[in-house]
């Protein structure tokens, strides 16, 4: 968990860094001048992915919508096998699994500085809660509210890659598995890794 927090904010600091030197060229004097920026649009059009679901087999889509800093959007996730019990920062993973089962999600964000955007965002998850010992899984329902911070790193005029760290909030939600009961963490610390396109612009 650690080396994935680390490897994240790498990712934002390489990522801002790229953008500093793209976003200005020289002069025929060698001044710096700036160039357009990506963040500096009226309206856009998104779609993205958090690619990471793919391997594990599961999937994620989000589609976005980009109004001068303003930013909504809405996305839904099946984690497939992936184990999110060790991001829980107080977790039964010893004794447990949770696996993330079909959960949409609202995401309302703000441009803050370049591309870095602040974000906050209500999930309804179902999370599958596997008992390590019998292999019994059960379902458990969570409303997970939170927030976020991405940088969105563009390849070229469309594409882009955008890491970004998320915080997720929850109540007290538990499982009774007869002999022993899961109980769900309160808070998940999570980095992501997107992949999106910008369909149009303005």
């Amino acid at each position: 968990m650690k080396k994935l927090i680390a490897l994240s904010l790498a990712l934002c600091f390489v990522a801002v860094t790229l953008s500093a030197q793209q976003d200005s060229v020289k002069t025929d004097g060698g001044l710096q001048e700036p160039r357009a920026c990506h963040f500096q649009v009226k309206q856009a059009f998104e779609v993205e992915s958090l690619v990471p679901m793919y391997l594990t087999g599961g999937y994620h889509l989000g589609l976005g919508y980009r109004y001068n800093k303003w930013r909504v959007r809405v996305s839904v996730i099946n984690g497939g096998d992936y184990n999110a019990e060790p991001a829980g920062l107080k977790n039964n993973k010893d004794e447990f699994k949770r696996y993330y089962k079909t959960s949409p999600g609202v995401f309302l964000g703000y441009n803050i500085w370049q591309n870095i955007d602040i974000y906050t965002y209500i999930e309804f998850h179902t999370f599958s809660i596997e008992q390590k010992s019998t292999g019994i899984k059960k379902d458990l329902y969570s409303t997970d509210f939170g927030g976020g911070i991405g940088y969105q790193l563009f390849i070229g005029p469309w594409f882009y890659i955008q890491p970004a760290v998320h915080l997720y909030l929850r109540g007290e939600h538990s499982v009774n598995f007869g002999s022993s009961s899961y109980h769900i963490p309160g808070a998940d610390f999570s980095p992501v890794l997107r992949l999106g396109v910008r369909l149009w612009k303005e």
